[in-house]
């Protein structure tokens, strides 16, 4: 029960991440934020787990590397670099199909062929997804080249929250495949470290028109929330939650994510769902619906517990 209730709490907090860090980076650079998280995170933890650092064992490092620099570090990058251009309702949406993706490589893993039932429910909601994602093209005004410069920007942060979303599948894959080797504390604090130092070139440019004395209360919030909850909070509850679960049964609490950032994003910023997400979004749910209550699926997850 209690690793169940971890993963839910890591998922509700990263629901709320997207409108959060949105609301944040009107006053902070994305890279500048996203340093801080990570080598913030890190660092208030070092101490406690500096003496099982030294002991890691070499044979765990490329999963290491895999998860701190893909999942971590690019996905996390191309959510914020989404957050400056699209809404931010649209991350929890467009992520929704994390757990598809799992699925997918599972398939990949087993060897199997997919199930046609469990496509056709990829499908619908892939329609989903490319409905949300080009519907900024489809209501600016080409004749109106502020209108249209402003939905190819909203349009482009759609596809950045699609590639967050494809590199974010490797960290509890990689996670899971090391999770017997390594206390969930050390190793969020290794794959915090390991993120910080791919995102600081990055953020050094951004400092040429930046400094800590434009800190607002906006980047403030920013700042700790990513810190203590997106960071410390929800990375340590997964990774703790993974212990216990397989990466298959934590997937489905992904679906808590887009909820939360709804709530959270219309009082925070306005953000309304329009009609183009509302048509994405059932779509989403229906495909997810149709995948996840076939049989085989069931079947493939059961298999990929025995791994």
């Amino acid at each position: 029960m209690v690793s169940y209730l971890a993963v839910i709490f890591a998922y509700v907090v990263w629901g709320a991440t997207s409108p959060v860090m949105k609301y944040a980076l009107t006053d902070i650079p994305p890279f500048v934020l996203l340093f801080i998280r990570f080598f913030g995170a890190s660092l208030i933890l070092l101490p406690f787990t500096w003496k099982e650092i030294t002991q890691i064992k070499s044979k765990i490092i490329p999963n290491l590397l895999i998860g701190s620099v893909g999942g971590i570090a690019v996905a996390v990058s191309l959510f914020f670099i989404g957050l400056t251009l699209a809404p931010s309702i649209n991350a929890g949406v467009i992520g929704s199909l994390g757990p598809l993706l799992l699925y997918l490589m599972s398939l990949r893993v087993l060897h199997e062929k997919p199930h046609p039932e469990i496509l056709r429910g990829m499908l619908v909601a892939l329609a989903g997804i490319l409905v949300i994602i080009l519907a900024p093209l489809l209501q600016s005004d080409i004749i109106h080249s502020e209108s249209h410069a402003l939905g190819l920007s909203a349009f482009l942060g759609n596809l950045a929250f699609v590639g967050a979303t494809i590199f974010s599948v490797l960290l509890p894959i990689e996670n899971k495949k090391i999770s017997g080797s390594i206390r969930p504390l050390t190793l969020t604090v290794v794959q915090f470290g390991i993120a910080s130092l791919c995102v600081f070139p990055f953020m050094i440019p951004e400092l040429a028109h930046w400094s800590v004395k434009d800190m607002t209360p906006n980047a403030w919030v920013g700042v700790l929330y990513g810190i203590f909850f997106a960071s410390l909070g929800a990375f340590v509850a997964l990774n703790f939650a993974l212990k216990k679960l397989h990466v298959q049964d934590t997937a489905i609490f992904h679906y808590v994510s887009p909820i939360v950032a709804v709530l959270v994003a219309y009082p925070l910023l306005g953000e309304r769902p329009d009609i183009f997400f509302v048509i994405g979004a059932v779509f989403v749910a229906v495909g997810i619906y149709i995948a996840e209550k076939h049989p085989h699926m069931h079947k493939i997850k059961k298999r990929m517990r025995g791994r």
